[in-house]
């Protein structure tokens, strides 16, 4: 999806790690939100309320889910879901363009 359509976006970014990982909302007339945000280089941790699918448009990272022992390689073109109530790890290899679905079930 190169696009989104017929959404209203929040004006102000949300801003996290010293400005290192910066998103926006984008709200659908479902009611539905999403993030459309960039990651520079860095090690993050985030923690999850609603199951989250992370997509990833540019960009290579590690990824390592909370129960996890192992990192993944993530690149552009891939995807992972992130479990509610959970977190995971990051470490951004390469600058990070991504969109984030979050589903309330």
């Amino acid at each position: 999806m190169d696009k989104l359509k017929d959404v209203n976006v929040d004006k102000l970014a949300n801003i996290y790690f010293e400005g290192n990982v910066i998103s926006r909302n984008v709200f659908f007339k479902d009611g539905t939100r999403k993030t459309l945000g960039v990651m520079l280089p860095g090690k993050y941790e985030f923690n999850t309320e609603a199951k989250e699918l992370i997509e990833i448009m540019s960009g290579k990272l590690n990824l390592k889910l909370q129960n996890d022992d192992e990192w993944k390689l993530i690149k552009d073109g891939m995807d992972f879901n992130i479990p509610k109530n959970s977190s995971f790890q990051v470490e951004v290899l390469e600058l990070v363009n991504y969109i984030c679905s979050y589903f309330n079930d």
